[in-house]
């Protein structure tokens, strides 16, 4: 029953921000973790960042932290990805996922095998 819808993708140039959202719904999530991933054209998909839905502590891996914000609004039922500074080679799909056993593995889940549920993905394309 849990959904998870991403939007918010789209073309932007070089240097431009974009504010992703995921909509969840079919659960309360307490105890959950909320994580964002991408795949590029013929990439591994990738982690970004994953947050504590009720805490809001956040995780970020490294190639992204200096540019990307997690954040989540419990009240709207919405996580969301701030990219900033964006470059052509952050485009890709982008997923939001939930894990519903938050572990050690749960901030470095390589693919996110252990992650419970996805959404669709949403396009990001960065042109130079």
């Amino acid at each position: 029953q849990v959904q998870l819808v991403e939007s918010g993708g789209g073309l932007v140039q070089a240097g431009d921000s974009l504010k992703l959202s995921c909509a969840v719904s079919g659960g309360t999530f307490s105890g959950y973790a909320l994580g964002w991933f991408r795949q590029a054209p013929g990439k591994d998909r990738e982690f970004l960042a994953v947050i504590n839905w009720i805490s809001g502590s956040t995780y970020y891996t490294d190639s992204v932290k200096d540019r990307f914000t997690i954040s989540r609004d419990r009240g709207k039922n919405t996580l969301y990805l701030q990219m900033n500074s964006l470059k052509p080679e952050d485009t890709a799909v982008y997923y939001c996922a939930a894990d519903s056993t938050i572990t050690v593995a749960t901030i470095n889940p390589g693919q996110g095998n252990e992650y419970d549920y996805w959404g669709q993905g949403t396009q990001v394309t960065v042109s130079s």
